[in-house]
């Protein structure tokens, strides 16, 4: 053998031991939308509490491994697996529950109790799009998973997806988040066309003061009636009013700081890191990603429809009337829906203040979306 020929064969097993050897045009699609997310998340400040830590695991989960070397969410013994196991199991999802539950005020919601309404409308986009992914052949486990993508609440959407379609989970989670990221894109445009301009000047009546007995009893009560409902939420249900109360109680600060901050960082970071890690090309670059992709969007969209044309409907029957744009608020992405309704209502005019009143229909939103996961995956289990 020359020099040249050995230099040759050494520098063929050195470009075998990179990942070079091993990336394919998938993988350079999906790494090139794991920086689009970065960017997404940095320079237009879409959610990047959520887009970072997905955007950076997307190109993480899209490095090609070596001959011999396991690296993967999909090789057995690795870290990442052992990370992933928190997403696969549902655990992140219910952790991420106590934090919300721990850092939201229900009080908008128990000033004005018909708000709830607007929240339970917004989730008809879930079991409509539930008879869309049947109609295109989905298992109706796998159109469950894809229908609460409309609730666009991405840790019920991978709780849901990891009982009842693990194999979707990926690509479920990727556009349940993107959904919620994209809120401030895709909800005005349905809110301008269901709404007139004298609907989008309505001003609603001030919130009452809620009694800390009523913010005490609220969680323990609706857990409980929930519950009895929908069993199947119970896990979801219980985290987020578990960390109401100790925000509530007010004797249990220290735990409930804790909830809403350091643990559900933690716990957004490493899911968020995770779900991306999951989008490797070969397993998430089907066809079928491109039709969960379609019906999370139709879902989400439907969702909105749904809460804004229902206030339309309260106000045929209300003497105080229902600003129509907070019904958009219904889904639970909190709190850019409720942000958003707020946002809109301003451009016509600047001194309407409808934030306060949208986080009623929101937080009711986070409510029913983990309502109506646990009603799925009661009737669909296997």
């Amino acid at each position: 053998m020359t020099a040249l020929e050995y230099l040759s064969m050494k520098a063929g097993q050195l470009f075998e031991a990179t990942a070079f050897a091993g990336i394919e045009a998938g993988n350079v699609i999906m790494i090139v939308i794991g920086i689009g997310f970065i960017y997404l998340a940095i320079a237009k400040e879409y959610e990047p509490l959520l887009l970072v830590p997905i955007g950076f695991g997307i190109i993480v989960g899209n490095i090609p491994s070596v001959a011999g070397m396991s690296l993967s969410v999909y090789d057995d013994g690795t870290v990442l697996r052992y990370l992933y196991f928190g997403v696969e199991k549902g655990v992140y999802p219910p952790l991420i529950f106590l934090g919300i539950g721990a850092m939201t005020d229900f009080s908008t919601m128990l000033s004005n109790p018909k708000l709830i309404l607007l929240g339970a409308a917004a989730q008809i986009g879930v079991f409509l799009t539930y008879l869309g992914a049947l109609a295109l052949a989905f298992t109706p486990q796998e159109a469950g998973a894809i229908g609460i993508i409309g609730g666009a609440d991405g840790p019920t959407a991978i709780f849901l997806s990891s009982r009842l379609a693990p194999d979707l989970l990926g690509a479920i989670a990727i556009a349940a988040y993107s959904y919620m990221a994209l809120v401030p894109v895709i909800q005005p445009p349905i809110m301008r066309l269901l709404t007139t301009r004298k609907e989008r000047l309505i001003r609603m009546k001030p919130s009452r003061q809620v009694s800390r007995q009523e913010r005490i009893v609220f969680p323990i009560a609706a857990f409980l009636i929930c519950t009895l409902l929908a069993p199947g939420a119970v896990v979801l249900i219980g985290m987020l009013f578990f960390g109401n109360l100790l925000k509530e109680c007010t004797v249990t600060d220290r735990l409930a700081l804790t909830a809403r901050s350091a643990m559900i960082d933690s716990v957004t970071m490493l899911l968020g890191f995770c779900v991306g890690a999951s989008t490797n090309a070969q397993h998430f670059l089907q066809a079928r990603s491109i039709l969960i992709f379609v019906l999370g969007a139709a879902s989400f969209a439907v969702a909105t429809a749904c809460g804004v044309l229902f206030a339309k409907f309260m106000n045929l029957f209300l003497i105080d009337k229902i600003n129509p744009l907070i019904g958009a608020a219904g889904v639970s992405a909190v709190p850019d829906s409720a942000r958003v309704a707020h946002i809109i209502g301003q451009e016509e005019d600047p001194t309407n203040f409808l934030l306060m009143h949208a986080m009623a229909p929101n937080v009711a939103g986070v409510i029913g979306s983990a309502i109506a996961a646990g009603v799925l995956w009661s009737q669909l289990a296997k």
